[in-house]
């Protein structure tokens, strides 16, 4: 497995930053986790387990208000990570996390993970790189939500989703899901999902799958030019 573990790491844009040297000692100290579809990974407020990166399959980052409503933070495909900020800063899980399909998600456990901070400055430096690629990642989505439109939200989540091997992009088998993550009703998406459909930018494939078919023009309705339907 710790070869396995060792290409997981190296894939992660999180991790980019990182040495060969400490990436392998990263997956020394490693281990896989398999999650059922709908399992819970954590939950808020419990102790932070590690830094979880997703080999395959799906998760699902989430907060649920005090009136019950659920909102996505994050739909995580492979290679992205999910509890790291947690766990470089010390503190317990945020939100929950449940596997939206059956997942397979590389654990680097808290205390291992934290003595390896603590004894290698070079490590704490190069990880940088990480946080930088994640704070910019968490702008982009504050940018979707103050500056795009359904259109705009959709168009841009489907052209940053990691393609399958067809180049095929695999949305949740609960569309509520993505939906939530876009912050637009399931109604909302389901109709912008159609307009892209008919104006011809995106297929819809079997098995809850859909391909760009125009990525030049999505990606002008990504940036707040529509199309004429």
């Amino acid at each position: 497995m710790l070869e396995a573990a060792d290409e997981v790491l190296k894939r992660c844009p999180f991790f980019g930053g990182v040495d060969r040297e400490r990436l392998k000692h990263l997956a020394q100290i490693s281990r896989f986790r398999n999650f059922t579809k709908g399992q819970p990974i954590f939950r808020q407020g419990e102790p932070c387990p590690g830094v979880y990166i997703v080999s395959t399959g799906m998760v699902r980052v989430f907060k649920i208000g005090p009136n019950g409503k659920e909102h996505i933070l994050h739909l995580l495909g492979p290679s992205n990570t999910f509890a790291e900020v947690a766990a470089i800063g010390g503190f317990d899980c945020p939100a929950h996390a449940e596997a939206v399909a059956d997942s397979s998600c590389l654990l680097i456990p808290l205390e291992p993970f934290r003595k390896a901070l603590n004894e290698d400055h070079a490590l704490c430096l190069q990880m940088m790189t990480g946080l930088t690629f994640w704070v910019r990642h968490f702008l982009s989505l504050m940018e979707d939500l103050v500056l795009r439109d359904a259109a705009g939200r959709l168009a841009r989540f489907l052209l940053e989703a990691a393609p399958e091997t067809d180049g095929a992009v695999r949305l949740p088998a609960l569309k509520r899901h993505v939906a939530s993550h876009l912050n637009l009703t399931s109604e909302t998406f389901s109709r912008t999902l159609s307009r892209l459909i008919e104006a011809g930018l995106v297929i819809e494939l079997d098995n809850n799958r859909v391909q760009v078919t125009d990525a030049e023009r999505l990606r002008a309705v990504a940036d707040g030019f529509f199309p004429h339907f």
